[in-house]
């Protein structure tokens, strides 16, 4: 059959998808058989990790500030970043003036936002 062989590629991907979710089903089934049973009353409370809580709270804990978040936004989007830019590094003489044009155009927006948050004091550390 001559449609049939644009099927046959998408097989190993089926096979993948259905030893992914047989692991799933087979990993969620089996963890209450397999997994330990030791309870105590601070594990079955809601909301607990298994450690009783004390009333005091701990010195030096309390909020985190918010430049801990940022810094991990602006890691995870340069990180994402990078991941884009990899192919393009790849097919660089493939591609020319229109890679580097697309490049650019992706490049530009985050190179701003990044000159936005350094003058806004978002990268010191005080």
């Amino acid at each position: 059959m001559p449609g049939s062989t644009g099927l046959t590629a998408y097989i190993p991907l089926i096979v993948m998808f259905v030893l992914a979710a047989g692991f799933a089903v087979f990993s969620v089934t089996s963890a209450p058989f397999i997994g330990p049973r030791r309870y105590n009353r601070a594990k079955l409370d809601s909301y607990e990790c298994g450690i009783e809580p004390s009333p005091q709270p701990v010195v030096g804990g309390g909020r985190v500030p918010v430049a801990y978040y940022l810094t991990a936004m602006m890691f995870i989007l340069f990180d994402v970043e990078l991941v884009f830019l990899y192919p393009y590094v790849l097919n660089i003489d493939a591609l020319g003036l229109f890679g580097l044009a697309a490049v650019l155009v992706f490049l530009v927006p985050i190179l701003i936002a990044y000159a936005y948050e350094w003058r806004r004091g978002g990268l010191d550390w005080s």
